[in-house]
């Protein structure tokens, strides 16, 4: 056995066992069962492995190492971006971007005077933060409009969209991953907080400016570890009111607290107001929806990340609503989500990815209605492997024991680092897809599905299986 790349001390012996068990060379054509490790984690979970769907295939083979109930259509619950984020690189392209801008009818005068309605016309940019909005003022600011006579007329054509309920899937209508996507959505249309713990108290900070915001907090120090410190805090909102109650644990440190209680509308004015003000400007006239004239001006333009960035930041960190974002972003003019859905299947079935029993509802995985199969995941690892954006699909994924939602996973194993994986969880679904190199330099395309109301439960199969697959020592097959 050839010596490996990585410490005995740091793997723990569970790691190591799976390693040496699995040492012995594997043909490439070989297709195996669920591994001895993967079945005894879900036994202790009691998750049955009629529940269970996994494809375990090298990227550059033609049949997969492990086919355990691929066809078997499931909830993939985040796993789902998977699959907006490769078509959003295909489609539009990893450099394209969106625009957020300023527009007006009018001039300003040598004081600084705008006589006249000023229109924040938006593009859908998924990333539309605080501080490009603050940029985008400051570039007003910069082009000589200080005081504005009439109206701030929002512009948010760009997407047609239902009325989105952020109550609709959990009840839980603050929570900032319960977002709906808005043709001009500011920094996510969230609320930012931080909290401290400080002696005997919590310190509680106000990082989004909010005139009209009133909030009361009770919040005492807690103990315990800091794993779902947001599920101890409890939430009350009525007339722009906030209560935030509960505990928060005292080894938690700083953390970031994003709540969501505005409407879009009144997000975009509330800010609008402050940080204009802040600058030294001026609004006479009231901030509305409306359409920016035909023969109307552009002032200011805010360009977005390009979609490499934005894929990123929706993988890593498994963003809903910026998933929303661009899902709608592929439905081209019509801006509607039935044109999303339907141009995204389409380009897949172009692609030669024709997944039948694909159902896209936001294309972000919070959903009970989204479907698919394992094999079909699979299909779409090898073809994006094989892409031209590979890189950016790669770059993408949280990377196990080092970022993202990977961050805390297989810590001192030999899968540290070793593994590409997007990942999901929702009440009664457990997901993972995405790539794992062995210890040798292969690298494989790996879905583990589970839907079962133990779910929860199954995060030490997955990393049994993800420890299963760095252990892999293959024999390359001609023609395979």
């Amino acid at each position: 056995m050839p010596d490996l790349p990585f410490r005995k001390k740091c793997c723990s012996g569970f790691a190591l066992a799976v390693l040496l068990f699995f040492a012995a060379p594997l043909r490439a054509q070989d297709v195996v069962p669920l591994p001895p490790t993967v079945v005894q984690a879900l036994a202790a979970a009691r998750i049955p492995e009629s529940s269970v769907a996994v494809v375990v295939q090298v990227v550059d083979q033609k049949t997969p190492r492990i086919n355990h109930n691929a066809q078997l259509v499931m909830n993939p619950a985040s796993v789902m971006k998977l699959v907006t984020t490769y078509a959003a690189l295909g489609m539009l392209g990893p450099a394209a971007n969106w625009q957020t801008g300023f527009w007006s009818v009018v001039e300003a005068d040598a004081t600084g005077r705008l006589p006249g309605h000023l229109y924040l016309k938006g593009g859908g940019d998924p990333d539309f933060s605080l501080e490009r909005f603050w940029m985008l003022l400051r570039q007003l600011r910069a082009r000589g409009v200080r005081h504005i006579d009439g109206d701030l007329v929002l512009d948010r054509s760009r997407f047609t969209l239902p009325p989105h309920d952020p109550a609709a899937f959990d009840h839980r209508p603050l929570r900032a991953y319960n977002v709906g996507p808005d043709a001009l959505l500011v920094d996510a249309n969230a609320l930012r907080f931080l909290l401290r713990p400080e002696g005997e108290q919590v310190r509680f900070s106000r990082i989004t400016p909010h005139d009209n915001l009133e909030v009361v907090t009770r919040i005492v120090p807690g103990k315990g570890g800091c794993n779902g410190w947001r599920e101890r805090l409890n939430y009350v909102w009525q007339a722009n009111r906030l209560e935030i109650s509960g505990s928060y644990p005292t080894s938690c440190d700083e953390q970031s607290l994003l709540l969501a209680p505005l409407s879009p509308e009144a997000h975009v004015q509330e800010l609008f107001r402050a940080l204009w003000r802040e600058m030294g400007g001026t609004l006479r006239g009231k901030v509305r929806t409306g359409q920016t004239p035909v023969e109307a001006r552009r002032l200011a333009t805010q360009n977005s990340p390009p979609v490499a960035e934005i894929v990123r930041s929706v993988n890593k960190w498994s963003n809903n609503v910026m998933a929303r974002q661009l899902l709608l972003a592929l439905g081209g003019e019509e801006g509607t989500p039935e044109s999303a859905v339907r141009q995204t299947q389409d380009w897949l079935r172009a692609q030669g990815l024709d997944f039948p029993e694909l159902v896209l509802e936001n294309g972000s995985g919070l959903s009970r209605q989204e479907r698919i199969n394992a094999q079909s995941l699979n299909r779409l690892l090898i073809h994006a492997w094989h892409s031209a954006v590979m890189p950016e699909v790669i770059a993408s994924l949280p990377i196990s024991a080092v970022d993202g939602t990977m961050q805390k996973r297989l810590r001192d194993t030999p899968a540290a680092g070793h593994a590409h994986i997007k990942t999901g969880s929702l009440s009664g679904a457990k997901t993972a897809a995405g790539y794992v190199q062995d210890l040798r330099g292969k690298r494989y395309a790996v879905t583990f599905l589970i839907n079962h109301a133990n779910a929860a439960q199954g995060e030490k199969a997955m990393d049994a299986l993800l420890l299963w697959v760095v252990a892999q020592k293959t024999e390359d097959s001609a023609g395979n």
